[in-house]
This record gives structure tokens, C-alpha cells and sequence, in this order.
């Protein structure tokens, strides 16, 4: 593995945890803030205890998340120093206020976990609500900066330097809009599903029955907003690729010729070197109407650029076919619980509608991948696209390659730490946190 190669893989793996650390810790504040608001309105003991089991795992993904946050920050030096060298001073606003939202962050989980009986009722919930919303705002933070990476502006570009810096233009690019929404609405698609899915499995063990099935209806009601409004944003998205990255648009579908009605293709094996792509099913004129609200749209194909600005073609197709694949398939998922919640509720609670669940816990997440995949690999061979290539922007260090096995082995580990911390806090929900459970501490004011 040369230094080049172990450089990018080393990012991908980092930015693959970290996307998962970070989303489950985005949304898990709101599920949380959700449960405690309906135990404060019903004064229901269950959802008491649901919102303190989840405020535990929201502290251990908020761990989790600063410490792969913080591995990634100095990754960034050291992988790609001359990218830092230019784009810091440019779009350093985003990390920075990042930074400060992060430490909000801290303050309100640190208050809301050891706020019970001490605060107003209502303060407290509001602590724990700011723990999603600062988690929410340090996200879309991030996005924006890396918005910038994909819509570069906020600076004149003279000579190869950088010049006329302007931090609040680069920070609120063309970019930064469609792709945090996107990333929002999908990120609480995943965790909806992935947490839905983790209580289906535990209703099915028949053992605290009523406890998980509340906590499987918040989750299941987050999921099913964010599977419904992943096409609207993505569709947004898309539009905005159309226009300032054609090239990156002709790569996800695999779309070679320039033409006017270009066909939506599903699936297909595309051949880079021969520029072709075979056994796709294509939906006449499809392309043009999403990019352009036009059926006779002209829309760019990849020989209208040159070769070596190509994306890897088939990487950015695969993935943008594995993401459209999950998303269907929660959207199709979502319309069957709400279907059974309005016309068939005794379905709510057979095997079969919660294995359905179970079996699409980690659909959000590949889906989120493969978003992601099309993002960064759709936008080579440029880390800052049109301006710098990122084989200019790798670190001279020798030897990078050790540095990636090094941050696979600690992500890793980071990994089976977190598992085994939240799959301890959910073995001890009979006796922490489900008041209608004989093995429940009645001790009401016991510090959980």
C-alpha cells in the first residue's frame, strides 16, 4: 500500500465510524428529549425510566463521538497538511464554532444526567433538548465545512494563491444547505431505524414488553420522518450536484453521453475504460426530470470531460444504487407501519412485523455510507473540488501506512467498547429503569 493509497484509506475508515458515532449522537438527544416530555404530560413512571436509560447511551455515544472527532481533527493535519495549509484560514469558521457547540454540548448532558430532583422540571427538560439541538448544530457544522470541500468559495483564486478571504461566504456556500439537510433528515432515518430495530428484537425475547414497545413507537415515529423526507431532501441534493458538480451527477448514474431526455437507470455494470454501462434498467427521460424538472432536459455525460478528472465511476454508481436500494426499502418499511398503525394495530405486535424491523436496523446506516461514498469519491480527483487534486494535498511523511493500521485498531477497539457499554446498559433495564418489572430498585430517588 503506497503513502497515497494509505492516506485515503486511512480518512475513509476514520470518517466511516465517525459517521456513525456522530449521527446516532445527533438524534438519540431528541428520542430522549421526546420520552422525557411525554413523562412530564402523563406522568407514566415508564417513560421516566426510558429517558434515563437513553440519556446513559446518549453519554456514551457523546464520548464515543468526541474521541473520534478528536482523532479525525488531527488526521486532518497530519494526512493532508497542504489542504490545511490553504482551505484552514478559509473555512475554519465552521470548526470553530463547532467547537463551541460542542461545548455547550457538554454543559447540557453534564446538567441534564445529574439534574433529576434538583432542577425545575421543565429546565431540565430543556437541558436535555439542548443536548440535541448543540449535537444538531456541531453536524450541520461539519457539513458545512465540508460543503465548502465540494462548492468551494469565499476567496479569489489568483496565481495559486489564496486571496480576498471571506470566512461567512465560504462557510455558507452553494453546498452547504441541501447537503445538511440531507444529512440531518438521514441521520435521524438511521438512528429511527437502528434504535426501532433494537427494541423489536428485545419486545420479541418477551421481557420487558411494555417498556421496549414505547420506546420501539418513539423510535419507529423518528424513523418514519426521516424515511419520508430522505427523497424530498434528496432530491434537493441532487439538483444541486446537477448544477455545480455535472460531473460528479454523470458518475452516480453512470451516464457517458451527453443527451437531452437522458434516462434514470437502476442498477447495471458500468465499464469505465470502455465508457459504457450494460444490463441497467433505464426509465426513459427520468434523469432530466429530477435534475431539471424538464423530460427533455440536456444533462452533461462523463465525455464531456476529461478522462482525468473522472471520478472512479463505479464506486460512485454502486454506491448511489445501495443508497437509493435502502432508502426505498425503509420508505416501502414506513408506509407498512403506518398502515398498521391506523387500519391493522394487532399487527404492531406480531413476530413477523417486528422481525421486518429488526432485519432493517442497519438499512439507514449502509444507506448513509453509500451517501458518503458518493460525496468524497464522487468528488475526486479534487479535496477541494476544481481548485486543489488530492494527490497535492497528501502528506510527505513516509510511512503513512503504519498510521492507518494504528486508527483502524483504535476505531475498532472504540467500537467494541461502545457495543459492550450500551449492550450492559440495556441488560440493565429490569432492574434500573422499568418501574413495572419485579426486579425494579423502588428507591425513587436513587442516582441512576
Amino acid at each position: 500500500m503506497d503513502d497515497f493509497i494509505a492516506a485515503r484509506a486511512q480518512m475513509a475508515m476514520s470518517l466511516g465510524f465517525h459517521i456513525i458515532f456522530s449521527c446516532v449522537g445527533m438524534v438519540m438527544p431528541f428520542l430522549m428529549a421526546f420520552a422525557h416530555w411525554k413523562y412530564l404530560k402523563t406522568g407514566n413512571e415508564l417513560y421516566k425510566g426510558l429517558t434515563k436509560a437513553w440519556s446513559k447511551g446518549v453519554a456514551i455515544l457523546f464520548a464515543t463521538g468526541a474521541v473520534s472527532g478528536t482523532m479525525l481533527s488531527f488526521e486532518l493535519g497530519l494526512l493532508w497538511p497542504q489542504f490545511m495549509k490553504h482551505a484552514g484560514p478559509i473555512f475554519g469558521m465552521p470548526f470553530s464554532l463547532e467547537g463551541t457547540a460542542f461545548f455547550i454540548e457538554a454543559i447540557a448532558i453534564g446538567f441534564f444526567l445529574y439534574g433529576w430532583d434538583r432542577f425545575n422540571k421543565w429546565f431540565h427538560w430543556f437541558c436535555g433538548f439542548l443536548v440535541g439541538l448543540s449535537g444538531l448544530a456541531s453536524g450541520i457544522l461539519v457539513v458545512a465545512a465540508n460543503a465548502w470541500m465540494n462548492s468551494p468559495s469565499g476567496f479569489d483564486y489568483i496565481n495559486g494563491q489564496y486571496l480576498n478571504i471571506d470566512p461567512i461566504k465560504a462557510m455558507f456556500n452553494d453546498a452547504w444547505f441541501s447537503q445538511a439537510l440531507h444529512m440531518t433528515v438521514a441521520a435521524f432515518c438511521a438512528t429511527g431505524f437502528a434504535v426501532a430495530g433494537v427494541h423489536a428484537f428485545l419486545i420479541m425475547r418477551k421481557r420487558n414488553v411494555e417498556f421496549h414497545t414505547k420506546a420501539f413507537r418513539i423510535a419507529a415515529g423518528f424513523a418514519m420522518i426521516g424515511a419520508f423526507g430522505a427523497p424530498l431532501t434528496g432530491d434537493t441534493a441532487a439538483k444541486s450536484v446537477a448544477e455545480r458538480q455535472p460531473i460528479k451527477l454523470a458518475a452516480m448514474e453512470a451516464h457517458f453521453e451527453t443527451e437531452k431526455g437522458a434516462a434514470f437507470v437502476i442498477g447495471g455494470i458500468p465499464n469505465q475504460q470502455k465508457a459504457e454501462l450494460k444490463y441497467a434498467i433505464k426509465i426513459p427521460k427520468m434523469l432530466s426530470f429530477l435534475v431539471a424538472s424538464d423530460f427533455n432536459a440536456e444533462v452533461k455525460g462523463l465525455k464531456d470531460f476529461p478522462r482525468d478528472e473522472w471520478p472512479p465511476v463505479a464506486v460512485v454508481h454502486y454506491a448511489f444504487q445501495i443508497m437509493i436500494f435502502f432508502g426505498v426499502m425503509m420508505i416501502i418499511i414506513g408506509m407498512l407501519y403506518l398502515y398498521a398503525s391506523f387500519f391493522k394495530k394487532e399487527w404492531l405486535n406480531k413476530t413477523w412485523f417486528l422481525k421486518t424491523f429488526l432485519i432493517a436496523t442497519p438499512f439507514g446506516y449502509l444507506a448513509l455510507e453509500a451517501g458518503w461514498t458518493v460525496t468524497e469519491v464522487g468528488r475526486q480527483p479534487w479535496i477541494i473540488y476544481g481548485i486543489m487534486r488530492t494527490v497535492d494535498a497528501v502528506t510527505p511523511m513516509p510511512g503513512i501506512q503504519y498510521s492507518f493500521y494504528f486508527f483502524t485498531v483504535v476505531f475498532v477497539s472504540l467500537s467494541f467498547v461502545m457495543a459492550f457499554l450500551l449492550t450492559r446498559q440495556i441488560k440493565m433495564v429490569p432492574k434500573l429503569y422499568d418501574p413495572t418489572d419485579p426486579q425494579f430498585n423502588t428507591i425513587k430517588n436513587k442516582k441512576l
